[in-house]
């Protein structure tokens, strides 16, 4: 449980560290600068510990998966950036992808779905 709570919190910081990237304008803002180095080091950290109890495919395909398509929301509500039938679908196949991997990584239930079909 412990270190779905770290994943969650990389997560989060990776969300913060890239929106701070969006507002340092090419790190020549200041204080979103350092918002960008600290919530990148936080995440790797808190990632690293999460690495211990989870494995690193399904691990890293939650981090990757949730903070693009937490990003790409944070895109369009913040700062207005396209949403059509492609954005919801790109965000659509990434959170079908994290559940695919979440089903595989589970052996009984892959096996239901493999012996099913």
């Amino acid at each position: 449980m412990r270190g779905y709570l770290l994943l969650a919190i990389a997560i989060l910081a990776e969300i913060f560290g890239v929106t701070m990237l969006k507002m340092s304008q090419g790190f020549t803002a200041l204080f979103p600068s350092f918002g960008v180095v600290a919530g990148y080091l936080f995440s790797f950290y808190c990632f690293s510990l999460a690495l211990k109890t989870i494995p690193l495919s399904f691990a890293y395909a939650i981090w990757a998966g949730v903070g693009t398509a937490a990003t790409a929301l944070i895109g369009i509500l913040v700062w207005d950036e396209a949403f059509n039938i492609l954005t919801f679908s790109g965000i659509t196949l990434v959170i079908g992808g994290i559940v695919l991997l979440n089903l595989s990584s589970h052996p009984n239930t892959a096996k239901k779905l493999s012996s099913n079909g």
